[in-house]
């Protein structure tokens, strides 16, 4: 089994991977598939279905789509050029994504959101539509956003594509139990496997400079979000706190009258940062979703500000360590929250950040494996519930004790000597279960939870 570190840390935009970034995956999918045809459409159609629909306007599914069939990418997207467009497209009714000509797509009658049951894959899908010139559907793909920005058809998840199918690794563990019998018989750390895993997909120089680039966008996203205030856009008009505690928490350095717990502020603040500028639609990584987007970075962050002999030559080592534990946790269970609750995203988050912070404080591989299996046992039964469908309340807070509770995991595990009761392998199977046994209400509908009891207006 291999899932790259730079499938699992993408560089994207919010407010979220599989309500965002992967309908945009999917309409850039459909282009293509559109370009190979051997006959030329007049026209496009989408509709929305299960979660996609039902948190889709919160989520800004709409516009993601609309961008995506019009060619825009989230990897490299310009907020500006694609405020533009969005106001060209709804004027004018036309899309023109390159190599297609001009496509007609009115989006108030050719974006549906359909409420009735989900598409039987996922609960995230959409179905994409080409139409001749009288406006007959010609052509239609059905897609699946899966969580983390990962997008199948329906064909592809029905003949189980969601695994690697490339030239074998050094290194193919598949769970946590595997993972450390090869750390054994190799004398690797988990991170030099995943390091010797990636060499053998792409060069050298093309995994370092990419997980530089990796920790330049979430650090560039903390950096914003700490130096950014005003309302959050949405409607509920939840105010930006990462600047405000920031400024407070260094105003009070130096005084030494502080309260240790104070450390949490910091890493409440890193994390609260990423999330608010995912809410605002900025640039972000997804680690391992938008949703989750701020767990890893603002664990990165305290340790390199607060941690004594920190070093950022060490920041690949977290990161390829995290990758290894977040790609277990996709393959064998899920990162999505309208699959498995909260418990999928921050969840997973907060194993990958305990394990990451784990292996750059020097813990062995069973101590890396009790981190990530700490921090995910206690985020078990986690429901996603956002106010609105919108990824704010509870979404941003969250981020911040799921950064909490990744330090406590860490630091637990590096006090024993790594044997401990609960394997990691049965925390992410019984994540898996709950998913499996959650209501519906409580998996990024908006039906249930704090989205129904909290008055969103």
């Amino acid at each position: 089994m291999f899932l790259s570190v730079f499938d699992m840390f993408k560089v994207g935009v919010g407010p979220s991977s599989s309500h965002t970034i992967g309908p945009m995956v999917a309409a850039a999918r459909f282009l293509d598939h559109l370009r190979a045809q051997p006959f030329k459409v007049a026209g496009v159609q989408a509709s929305l279905h299960g979660s996609l629909a039902f948190t889709g306007v919160g989520h800004a599914t709409d516009r993601a789509v609309i961008l995506g069939l019009a060619g825009f990418r989230a990897d490299d997207y310009d907020a500006e050029k694609a405020e533009a467009e969005l106001a060209r497209i709804k004027s004018e009714g036309i899309v023109e994504p390159d190599g297609l000509g001009r496509l007609a797509f009115v989006p108030a009658d050719d974006l549906e959101f359909d409420y009735g049951p989900a598409l039987p894959g996922h609960a995230n899908g959409l179905i994409l539509r080409g139409r001749d010139a009288q406006g007959d559907t010609i052509t239609e793909v059905t897609y699946y956003s899966i969580g983390g920005g990962f997008v199948l058809t329906a064909q592809e998840l029905a003949a189980g594509k969601d695994t690697d199918t490339g030239p074998a690794v050094p290194f193919p563990f598949k769970s946590a139990r595997e993972m450390l019998d090869m750390a054994a018989e190799s004398g690797l750390s988990i991170a030099d496997m995943k390091r010797e895993n990636e060499h053998s997909r792409a060069g050298k120089g093309h995994v370092s400079e990419g997980l530089s680039r990796i920790w330049e966008v979430m650090n560039a996203c903390i950096d914003r979000g700490l130096a950014t205030d005003g309302i959050l856009p949405g409607g509920l008009f939840v105010k930006r706190r990462a600047k405000a505690i920031h400024d407070a928490l260094q105003a009070e350095r130096g005084m030494n009258q502080n309260a240790p717990h104070t450390i949490n502020d910091w890493m409440s603040a890193y994390a609260m940062a990423v999330n608010e500028e995912n809410a605002a639609g900025g640039q972000v990584v997804t680690a391992p979703t938008n949703g989750a987007a701020g767990v890893v970075p603002a664990t990165i962050r305290y340790w390199l500000d607060h941690v004594p002999g920190a070093s950022p030559s060490k920041i690949p080592d977290f990161l390829l360590t995290a990758a290894a534990i977040g790609g277990l946790v996709k393959f064998n269970a899920s990162i999505s929250g309208a699959e498995a609750g909260c418990q999928a995203e921050v969840g997973s988050a907060a194993a990958m950040a305990a394990a990451g912070l784990c292996a750059v404080l020097g813990g062995t591989p069973e101590q890396i494996e009790n981190a990530a299996e700490i921090a995910l046992e206690h985020h078990l039964g986690m429901t996603c519930d956002p106010v609105r469908g919108l990824v704010q309340v509870p979404c941003i807070e969250r981020n911040g004790l799921g950064a909490i509770k990744a330090v406590s995991a860490a630091s637990l595990s590096m006090r024993g000597d790594g044997t401990h009761l609960v394997p990691l392998d049965a925390a992410i199977e019984t994540m898996r279960q709950t998913g499996v046994d959650m209501s519906h209400k409580y998996k990024e509908t908006a039906l249930g939870g704090l989205a129904v009891n909290v008055p969103n207006c």
